[in-house]
């Protein structure tokens, strides 16, 4: 009982130090200024045939600041919408960027062609219950065909325990302990039945299945995910969708253990956008990126991470510290070792690690790299113009 209460009494100062730090980082960045207004700035054109639109700019599931929500980006070709993972936040944010065809009339889905998911982790995914179960509801009067959405499937192991020798900890549904995209929106259906019945049953609405068409994104002869989680070097990109005059393809990018994680690129006649969701600095994602008229990358501070960790119990500070910098790329590395070699003309910063962060501290991320950076806003739209 006393080690139990001194345990405890431990992880209660640990916590009051972690929350401290967090605090003392929130104000530090609201004392030097965050920048957000400098970053808008650098706002283009709305009107261009191809845009990228910043939804979402918050890297990880910790909410610091409220003017950037959940990592989400939409790719704009003339009045087709295809947006990559649904931060907390990011179904709001759509419809805030001017992106539905008739939000006034109930029509916010009209324009959505495809989603994309990077990978199924929370601060990824977390609006997609909300699309999912309010979609129909939020496509009256659509025309337009099924939105296609995309994303890992299954890996059939779980991660690695880290650090090696810790206990195993429990299995959270052990029958099916890593459901892919399809299999965990088989479970929202699930979940969500009372609504889905009743809206039916007294409102004639169509459920859910017939506004998504699903895809776990087919692996079979590229890799089977082992609990490691590094993916191979891939020979060539992995062709998913050739929608019109718009081509996506994908590659496996390294996010270990969690696995399979993919960045997208989208070709239109006006140029290309790379999206590389969570990963280390990844020659696969270099590839996908060549001569990109914009790569949207990730990018986590080192010091952000020195502070939290030295404030955790040494258990926990050692296992954070080892997924938030050897699964994530760095403000030193990701204009000189990913953009760079990429040779990617503006590198646009997002899923910031923190988001309370000062602008620039981010704006470092120039050194190595010649082409122009952007720090990315919630909301910012950027033209791409044909060469």
């Amino acid at each position: 009982m006393i080690a139990r209460a001194v345990s405890e009494a431990q992880a209660g100062a640990s916590r009051r130090r972690f929350l401290k730090v967090m605090g003392a980082t929130a104000a530090g960045s609201l004392a030097a200024g965050t920048g957000i207004a400098d970053a808008a700035a650098e706002r283009t054109d709305v009107g261009g045939r191809t845009r990228l639109v910043l939804l979402g700019t918050s890297g990880g599931p910790t909410i610091l600041d409220h003017r950037r929500t959940g990592t989400s980006t939409a790719v704009v070709y003339q009045d087709r919408v295809y947006v990559v993972d649904l931060g907390v936040g990011a179904y709001q944010r759509l419809a805030q960027a001017g992106l539905p065809p008739g939000l006034d009339e109930g029509n916010m889905l009209g324009n959505v062609r495809g989603l994309f998911f990077t990978h199924l982790h929370s601060d990824h995914v977390t609006d997609w219950p909300a699309m999912y179960s309010t979609g129909m509801s939020n496509s009256i009067g659509r025309t337009t065909p099924p939105i296609e959405v995309w994303g890992p499937g299954d890996r059939s192991t779980l991660p690695r325990v880290f650090p090696p020798g810790r206990p195993q900890p429990p299995v959270v549904n052990p029958g099916d302990p890593t459901p892919g995209l399809v299999g965990m929106t088989g479970y929202l259906r699930q979940a969500f039945a009372t609504d889905l019945n009743d809206r039916a049953r007294d409102s004639a609405l169509p459920g859910p299945d017939s506004l998504f068409r699903l895809h776990d994104i087919d692996l079979t002869g590229i890799w089977t995910p082992d609990p490691d989680g590094r993916p191979p070097r891939l020979p060539s990109p992995i062709h998913l969708w050739q929608d019109g005059d718009v081509e996506i393809t994908a590659t496996l990018v390294d996010h270990h253990p969690t696995a399979p994680a993919f960045a997208y690129r989208f070709d239109t006649p006006d140029g290309s956008i790379v999206v590389s969701g969570d990963t280390t600095v990844s020659e696969n994602l270099i590839d996908l990126a060549r001569d990109a008229d914009y790569l949207v990358h990730e990018v986590i501070d080192v010091e952000f991470v020195e502070r939290i960790v030295s404030v955790l119990p040494p258990e926990t500070a050692k296992a954070l510290r080892e997924h938030m910098l050897s699964s994530h790329t760095t403000i030193e590395q990701v204009g000189a070792q990913v953009a760079e070699p990429a040779g990617a003309r503006t590198l646009v910063l997002t899923h910031l690690v923190p988001a309370n962060n000062p602008v620039t501290r981010w704006r470092q991320a120039q050194r190595g790299y010649s082409g122009r950076l952007i720090v990315g806003t919630d909301l910012q739209s950027l033209n791409v113009h044909p060469n």
